[in-house]
């Protein structure tokens, strides 16, 4: 009997874990996977033919068309520059002049990918839409209340996910840990919180 229980717990044990590590990679990815810059996560090898399980599996997840990597990029953002979860409560303002791409879009979705119903029906911005100052820089208010200029409206039932899309991205060496190798990404930054 006692070999029977140990071995129940032995494999209970084995399926947990291999599933949760599973779930994790899937989910969040690891330096393997993913590249940080700055909040923004991006899946390196997704787009790429040779790309690994855990990237498949991710990409086949989330719906999208597996574009090549030189084609499109898309990156999540679920923290702040300071690194605290993006939070519908607070408000926030995304500043940037790039990225550096032929055309880009950033959307505000809710914890299970969709777009944030909200009462405006505004649900993104593009570098064909998005309004600038005179030096080139956009700024974009994410807040449940209405704001003049570049405002996204952000509802408070939902977890709040930026996910920026870039198409025909400047491309960078992958390989060089240079800052000036990595894309000019905006910043986020926490304004206030309710």
């Amino acid at each position: 009997m006692t070999f029977l229980a140990n071995f129940i717990v032995f494999v209970s044990v084995a399926l947990l874990t291999g599933l949760g590590s599973a779930w994790y990679m899937i989910e969040h990815g690891t330096r393997l996977t993913t590249d940080r810059i700055g909040p923004w996560i991006v899946w390196t090898a997704a787009g790429h033919a040779d790309a690994d399980p855990y990237t498949r599996a991710y990409v086949a997840r989330s719906g999208r068309l597996p574009i090549t990597s030189s084609g499109a990029r898309y990156y999540l953002a679920t923290v702040d520059d300071s690194g605290r979860k993006l939070d519908a409560d607070c408000e926030y303002e995304v500043i940037g002049r790039g990225p550096t791409a032929e055309w880009w879009s950033l959307a505000a979705y809710d914890g299970e990918g969709q777009l944030m119903p909200n009462p405006a029906d505004r649900y993104t911005f593009s570098s064909a839409s998005i309004l600038r100052d005179e030096s080139g820089t956009y700024r974009i208010v994410l807040a449940r209340q209405a704001r003049p200029g570049n405002w996204l409206p952000v509802n408070s039932d939902y977890r709040v996910i930026l996910f920026l899309r870039t198409y025909q991205p400047e491309l960078i060496d992958e390989d060089v840990d240079s800052p000036a190798a990595k894309p000019d990404l905006p910043r986020i930054r926490r304004l206030q919180c309710r």
